[in-house]
């Protein structure tokens, strides 16, 4: 072995047991942002939504988190520069890591199909090539696209013996989207249109420093068929030691089973366990598949475990036309569920949008909306030993009426048997969207994050849609129970929603989620943000010829724009513990 390379090998070593052994930093930053590689100034490079985030129970300094990120996209300009595509076989599943409690932020650099390198003039001729990429390593080699929608866990790595221990170290795993790289039948991955796969590190710190040999090749978890298209998945791994399914890991997914048609429905959510730390996985439908009036569809699903293991699957879905939550529960590690439950009733946030036909938060071509449930658990990990097993629940929830949405909070003390009431955990006169939830292994401590929207709901693309990262925390008694009043931790910088932008260009685009961790002395959240995002006259001219139902020619964002026009980012933020 070479000098040099002797030496990198020592630096490399003494990093990785700096980042194992470092205990919490309380230099913590409320305000940073988290996907820190994009090109700010070209659309859709630059654009950011639906992070993820995940924290290592064991290691509760090291933190990753995912997004749906357009970093290796072609510009706008490419081609017709009026039209904005994902680039064909690029990936969007990007991936960062703090070693710090979030204090700052990392986004490696791998190999994989990009066009990065596709900026240039209106109506230049984009060639994708091999070259850098910021999202997961190893899809493209694989004939595989990561495609976003991440969901992250941390648990206990697998020791020879094939039982996990915190002692063997801790494994991350990124399920997300996938897709196959290549559009001919003869040359696909796997059958149907969308799947779910999983990646896994066993070194972050390698991993984080664009080393793609830390991370194993993707798994397939999802039963393909040819009609199938698998979307908004969730991952968790059994991370507390007192638990008999110690190490499992969990997924939950909805079903659309006629894409292949061009029909998504019906709609089942399914479920897979692994029992070999990802290596294989088996399958299982946990909901009814029919959509019809009565039962609506299913979205949004989440999964958690407590201290003994058992597990808890929510979705949104409908009960007797009524929007609900839904829960079933697993006493045998994901073998066999009890019958689902109907633990919230739900209205559903939002208003409809004629351009989209769908619900928005904010107003016409605005940024769609959902009340998908968030949910956690205090299961005293990585021990089990501190545990409350309390299970905190939110959504967002318009009972009040268009413009007086609430996320509303309720929690469980018997493992899901009976439920509190809901409250409000929103600061008063905030719209939230798109809470998330977390509460503290111990139990003693429960975070909030959220968009808070300042403006009501537009009939009109000329007036502002002002939105900030909203962190809100609340005390619980010992042993659990009741929250306390909750307080506000951060408010983020003010940003224009109308500053973002689906590829399409005929609205704005944030996605479907933020997300918050909690750990026994502090909390992190990550939230999408548009305050570097810039409004752009031109498409809100031609979004409101749509809204009128006389469309304009649509403009060309990177010749007509701001620089910054579309340029919404993942932030984050972390908060000791106040109490």
């Amino acid at each position: 072995m070479g000098n040099g390379r002797r030496l990198a090998l020592v630096g490399f070593l003494s990093l990785l047991v700096a980042v194992l052994t470092a205990g919490p930093s309380w230099a913590l930053n409320p305000d940073t942002e988290v996907s820190v590689g994009s090109n700010d100034s070209v659309f859709s490079q630059n654009k950011q939504n639906e992070p993820a985030l995940a924290v290592d129970a064991n290691h509760p300094n090291i933190l990753a988190a995912g997004a749906n990120d357009n970093i290796d996209m072609e510009a706008c300009n490419a081609g017709d520069p009026t039209t904005c595509p994902f680039t064909e076989g690029v990936g969007v599943s990007g991936i960062y890591f703090s070693f710090d409690s979030g204090t700052t932020w990392t986004q490696p650099t791998y190999s994989g199909w990009t066009a990065r390198h596709c900026v240039g003039p209106p109506g230049f001729t984009c060639t994708p090539r091999v070259g850098p990429i910021g999202t997961l390593p190893g899809y493209y080699e694989n004939g595989l696209v990561s495609d976003g929608d991440p969901a992250l866990a941390f648990g206990p790595r697998r020791g020879a013996n094939g039982s996990f221990s915190w002692a063997n170290g801790s494994r991350l795993y990124y399920a997300n989207l996938t897709s196959n790289f290549s559009a001919q039948r003869s040359e696909q991955t796997f059958k149907g249109s969308e799947a779910v796969y999983v990646s896994r590190t066993d070194n972050v710190a390698a991993a984080a420093a664009g080393d793609a040999g830390a991370w194993l090749d993707p798994v397939l978890v999802t039963k393909q068929n040819a009609a199938l298209f698998s979307d908004k998945e969730q991952i968790w791994a059994d991370n507390a030691a007192s638990s008999p399914h110690f190490g499992n890991v969990y997924t939950c997914n909805v079903a659309f089973r006629g894409a292949g048609q061009g029909n998504a429905a019906p709609e089942p959510v399914t479920f897979a366990r692994s029992t070999d730390a990802g290596d294989t996985w088996r399958t299982r439908q946990l909901s009814a598949a029919t959509n019809n009036a009565q039962t609506g569809g299913r979205q949004g699903c989440a999964v958690r475990t407590d201290s003994d293991g058992v597990v808890y699957v929510f979705w949104a879905g409908t009960v007797q036309r009524q929007s609900a939550i839904i829960l079933r529960r697993s006493f045998d590690g994901g073998q066999t569920f009890e019958q689902p439950q109907t633990v919230a009733s739900v209205v559903d946030c939002g208003a409809l949008d004629p351009v989209q036909g769908r619900f928005t938060f904010d107003g016409v071509a605005g940024a769609r909306t959902n009340s998908f449930p968030s949910v956690d658990v205090a299961n005293g990990a990585p021990t089990g030993a501190d545990a409350t097993d309390q299970i905190v629940l939110t959504w967002c929830d318009a009972r009040a009426g268009l413009n007086n949405e609430q996320a509303l909070l309720q929690w469980s003390l018997n493992k899901g048997v009976s439920w509190s009431a809901p409250v409000n955990a929103a600061a008063a006169g905030d719209r939230p969207d798109f809470p998330a939830v977390a509460i503290s292994p111990d139990g003693t401590d429960i975070y909030l994050v959220y968009d808070g929207f300042l403006d009501p709901w537009r009939t009109t693309t000329a007036d502002p849609r002002r939105f900030q990262g909203v962190v809100r925390h609340a005390n619980v008694p010992a042993g659990g129970g009741a929250p306390g009043a909750f307080t506000t931790l951060h408010r983020g910088a003010v940003g224009d929603a109308r500053g973002s932008s689906a590829n399409g260009l005929i609205s704005e685009f944030l996605g479907d989620y933020n997300y918050t961790v909690a750990t026994r002395d502090y909390g992190a959240a990550v939230w999408n943000d548009a305050r570097n995002a810039a409004v752009c006259p031109a498409i809100n001219a031609y979004r409101q010829s749509l809204v009128a139902g006389t469309p304009i020619p649509p403009p060309a964002p990177n010749v007509d724009c701001p620089p910054t026009f579309g340029n919404t980012d993942i932030f984050g933020g972390s908060y000791p513990d106040p109490s």
